[in-house]
C-alpha cells in the first residue's frame, strides 16, 4: 500500500508533465533521471529524495511548493 502523500505528489507530477506535453522519457532525460524511476514516482510507488524532487521541479519548470500545496500534514511526532 502506497503513501497517500506520494500518490498525490505523483499525480501532480504527471499532470504537470502532461500539461507541458512531455513524455516520461523526455522528463527523465531533462531531469537526468531514469524513465522507470519517473514512472514509479508518478504512480506513487517511490519515495523521492529531495535532490530528485528538485531535478523534477526544474525539468517541469515549477517549484516544490506548487507540487506540495495542500498536502495533508499530520501532527509532528517526537522521536526518542
Amino acid at each position: 500500500m502506497s503513501d497517500p502523500h506520494l500518490d498525490i505528489l505523483g499525480q501532480r507530477i504527471r499532470e504537470r508533465r502532461r500539461t507541458l506535453g512531455m513524455s516520461q522519457e523526455e522528463l527523465a532525460h531533462v531531469a537526468a533521471l531514469d524513465r522507470s524511476y519517473v514512472g514509479r514516482v508518478e504512480r506513487g510507488e517511490h519515495n523521492l529524495t529531495v535532490v530528485s524532487l528538485i531535478k523534477l521541479c526544474r525539468a517541469l519548470r515549477c517549484d516544490i511548493a506548487t507540487l506540495g500545496q495542500g498536502l495533508p500534514v499530520g501532527q509532528p511526532t517526537v522521536l526518542d
